[in-house]
């Protein structure tokens, strides 16, 4: 006689299909999310992670569409600068990184550390 499953989210007695793994769709799909929680997160994930958390950081200080803001209070924040999606050449040959459509770009004056903030516009794509 073969001994009856249990469903591998909830363990009640599985009735049906000899290779039925859940009782239904809601067991499922919480066993599942379950698991992606338990797994330690996958390259791609932190990355897509740091990315929206910077941009989030950019939008939020950066409002009027240029800003200055010293490096350590975006740091504080959870911003990391090597984090980025592309980046952008002025004529002065001055290199802004954005993440989406917030660049920033790194200058030091009187010794602190600040990032000038812009957001990205339509002069700046390439032609």
């Amino acid at each position: 006689m073969q001994k009856q499953k249990k469903c591998n989210a909830c363990n009640k007695l599985l009735s049906g299909r000899s290779d039925k793994k859940f009782c239904d769709s809601y067991c499922k799909s919480s066993y599942h999310y379950q698991k992606s929680i338990e797994n330690t997160p996958n390259f791609y994930t932190r990355v897509d992670k740091q990315l929206k958390t910077n941009r989030r950081i950019l939008k939020n200080f950066n409002r009027a569409g240029k800003a200055t803001v010293r490096s350590d209070i975006l740091i504080k924040k959870g911003f990391n600068p090597k984090f980025f999606t592309h980046y952008w050449k002025n004529k002065n040959q001055d290199v802004y990184l954005f993440v989406y459509e917030y660049g920033f770009l790194k200058k030091s004056e009187h010794g602190v550390e600040k990032y000038i903030l812009v957001k990205w516009q339509e002069y700046m794509e390439k032609k």
